[in-house]
């Protein structure tokens, strides 16, 4: 049986015009390549990851906000067991690529 080595994600929550999600993994979890339609607030809330953009990255640990652009192609690897918020407009899709 395989093991999941990806993050998870969760919904916590939704307003007229933002939505809360939960993401939270292991130290190694690996989020391939993706982008959001919309902009994305991610807060540390525990644990850190790194973040890698194609001409950038940013460790996060606790505390720490970063404020991803919409359609910005990102990694994310978690340094240590995480926990983060992502906020994001409603409308706002997680394409994988």
């Amino acid at each position: 049986m395989e093991t999941m080595n990806r993050p998870r994600l969760k919904n916590l929550s939704h307003g007229e015009s933002h939505k809360v999600l939960e993401i939270e993994g292991n130290h190694g979890m690996f989020m391939p390549p993706h982008h959001s339609t919309g902009e994305a607030v991610i807060v540390i809330k525990k644990g850190s990851v790194l973040i890698k953009m194609p001409d950038t990255e940013h460790k996060l640990e606790v505390g720490n906000i970063l404020i991803i652009p919409a359609k910005k192609e990102h990694t994310l690897t978690a340094l240590k067991e995480f926990k983060a918020l992502v906020i994001m407009a409603l409308d706002s899709e997680i394409y994988f690529i």
